[in-house]
């Protein structure tokens, strides 16, 4: 077997104590994923056992879920969006989230809303989604560089889309202040001072997936794998995890991209840190330089290890998820679903993998469990990095 190193760095977290939040744990889960069962499409996204891989890294199992088949939307983060906007129509309306149906409020009489928020695309798009179901309107704003297959996506379903000048982080800002001054309800994965309720929901609602996958799964995961923009997915998921493993039990790991890595940085110094500039990633989904304030003290508190890995880590993972060993499923994942993949094998491939193993707490009874958070969001990059050898391992 090749061997050959990516740049990843590895930080035990000192601050780990095991503490839940009730926030995020198992009641307000299944409460949302009771919403969802009851939306017209609904099924859980499979849940894939890639025995052959497992086999060669040298643990018992590793399961990959793929949310590029929720609702045909390509991720996992309509989830969040449409949860979020139906709490809050329920709430301006005084209507009851049980009874509550997209169709029957489509037509209804009252008064168009408008949604704003900012997106690298998969959350614009969850958005606008939930705002066309809804019969009301969108307003989608882009950080620099987004791409325009990422605009359209968001575009055909009716949504007004801006790309701006400025990254991630500043865009929300705009995006809030534009918000405030039109009158629109802002629906944001990540929480500032006096805007809490709505990330939550939407926190919440990304907790359906691991209510799903711990339903699929033939026995508790001893590892899970998390991506990381915000830590709004990670914490939504890791927070249902834990309430029905045990964080003692579960070993959690969070990766992100070494250009956005604002959550590894905070794990360093124990305290919320920034990291600031174009965050230029492949990773788009991930391409965040400020934690989510709601979610930080669950991963502060849950999580066990922090990861700041190089792009080519998650082109590697969409190569090995799309061209499997054997007879494992093939995945279309994109940059941001593939990265913990990416990791798995990175460490498979290293010349000190025995080490890197051990520092992970991999061995051959582990089972671990990794989301695949998105498909081919970018169709033309997918191909550049997967046909094309785009962000290859030459030169490591």
């Amino acid at each position: 077997m090749s061997r050959f190193t990516i740049p990843m760095n590895i930080a035990d977290n000192a601050w780990f104590n095991g503490e839940g939040m009730a926030l995020f744990s198992k009641e307000p889960a299944l409460k949302a994923r009771a919403f969802h069962q009851q939306l017209p499409g609904y099924q859980p996204t499979p849940l894939y056992a890639m025995s052959a891989f497992a086999k060669a890294l040298g643990v018992s199992q590793v399961w990959v879920k793929d949310e590029s088949q929720r609702f045909g939307l390509n991720a996992f983060k309509m989830l969040g969006g449409a949860y979020a906007i139906a709490r809050l129509y329920c709430e301006k309306y005084h209507l009851n989230i049980k009874d509550f149906s997209f169709a029957q409020c489509r037509n209804s009489p009252r008064e168009k809303m408008t949604f704003a928020t900012t997106t690298d695309g998969n959350h614009g798009r969850g958005v606008a989604w939930a705002a066309k179901e809804l019969g009301q309107h969108a307003v989608i704003y882009m950080p620099k560089g987004s791409s325009q297959e990422r605009v359209d996506h968001i575009t055909r379903l009716g949504a007004q889309c801006i790309v701006t000048e400025m990254n991630y982080d500043d865009t929300v800002r705009l995006t809030e202040r534009t918000a405030a001054e039109h009158g629109w309800e802002v629906v944001q994965d990540t929480a500032w001072e006096g805007y809490t309720e709505i990330p939550t929901w939407i926190m919440q609602g990304y907790a359906t997936l691991a209510v799903e996958a711990a339903e699929q799964m033939s026995d508790a995961p001893t590892h899970v794998f998390l991506q990381a923009g915000v830590g709004a997915m990670a914490a939504g998921v890791l927070g249902y995890l834990v309430d029905i493993y045990g964080a003692e039990k579960l070993h959690s790991v969070i990766v992100e991209p070494d250009r956005a890595d604002c959550l590894y940085r905070s794990c360093r110094s124990g305290n919320m840190t920034a990291v600031g500039g174009e965050m230029n990633t492949i990773m788009a989904g991930l391409a965040c330089g400020e934690p989510n304030p709601l979610g930080w003290p669950l991963l502060r508190n849950c999580a066990h290890q922090f990861i700041s890995c190089d792009d080519r880590v998650a082109a590697l993972g969409m190569r090995v998820l799309g061209n499997p060993l054997r007879d494992d499923t093939p995945v279309v994942s994109g940059e941001s679903g593939a990265v913990t993949m990416g990791v798995l094998a990175a460490v498979m491939f290293h010349p000190q993998k025995e080490d890197l193993m051990q520092q992970l707490g991999l061995d051959e009874k582990s089972r671990v469990l990794l989301i695949s958070t998105e498909g081919d969001t970018d169709v033309q990059h997918y191909r550049e990095v997967v046909w094309e050898g785009k962000h290859s391992i030459s030169g490591c």
